[in-house]
């Protein structure tokens, strides 16, 4: 029996409906899911000695939300990490899923006196393969202190922006821009950020963060 043209006509546009809104229901979910970041880091990240709602990736996931920024950070912060430790455990620390990784790692390498050869191929690794995941990254890079050695002090600073500008990837130069120094701002040991401490530095941080997270959603 030979179909009616109308009827032929109603078919297609029943399919082509069917799939149009399958298109736009698709569309809508994905539009009102999180982005998920991950924080990847070491003490500065985890919120060494403060309650887990003063941590970093808390605190700078509030302020992004009191900004209208629909997102969700995990906290993949280790006291005591280095760049090394962070390649260790980097396919754990970031699952499936994952949008965008904000990578703050270096500070016990340079505490500790470590090759910054050792950091930059740590970090250069960690980049290489969440790019290879194809999940975008932001550094967060740490300054050592001057009285490393100029020779020091230029090896380990330049690794993170030779980096970034490498993959093309958005940097913070100075994780703790504004902190350091302030004994208002650091706990008694005089390296870790207070609460007050982290709000600073996610102030400071967050126009970076907004321009990480405009390109993680033009992808």
């Amino acid at each position: 029996m030979k179909p009616q043209p109308g009827l032929a006509r109603a078919i297609i546009f029943a399919c082509l409906a069917l799939v149009m809104g399958g298109t736009v229901q698709e569309d809508a979910e994905a539009a009102s899911r999180p982005l998920r970041l991950v924080a990847l880091g070491d003490s500065l990240t985890a919120g060494y000695n403060l309650p887990q709602t003063a941590a970093f990736p808390t605190v700078l996931e509030k302020a992004l939300r009191a900004k209208g920024h629909n997102v969700e950070i995990a906290n993949a912060g280790v006291s005591g990490d280095t760049a090394t430790g962070g390649l260790d455990r980097l396919d754990w620390s970031v699952p499936d899923g994952t949008d965008g990784v904000i990578v703050e790692l270096g500070a016990n390498d340079m505490l500790r006196g470590l090759d910054p050869a050792i950091t930059r191929n740590a970090i250069q690794a960690i980049v290489s393969r969440l790019e290879a995941r194809n999940i975008p990254v932001m550094l967060a890079g740490i300054y050592a202190p001057r009285n490393l050695g100029a020779d020091y002090v230029q090896r380990f600073d330049s690794l993170y922006r030779d980096i970034a500008d490498q993959h093309g990837l958005v940097l913070y130069p100075f994780f703790l821009e504004g902190v350091v120094g302030d004994r208002s701002l650091n706990l008694p040991d005089g390296l870790h950020p207070t609460a007050k401490g982290v709000e600073v530095i996610v102030e400071r941080i967050l126009p970076s963060v907004e321009t990480f997270l405009d390109r993680v959603q033009q992808r």
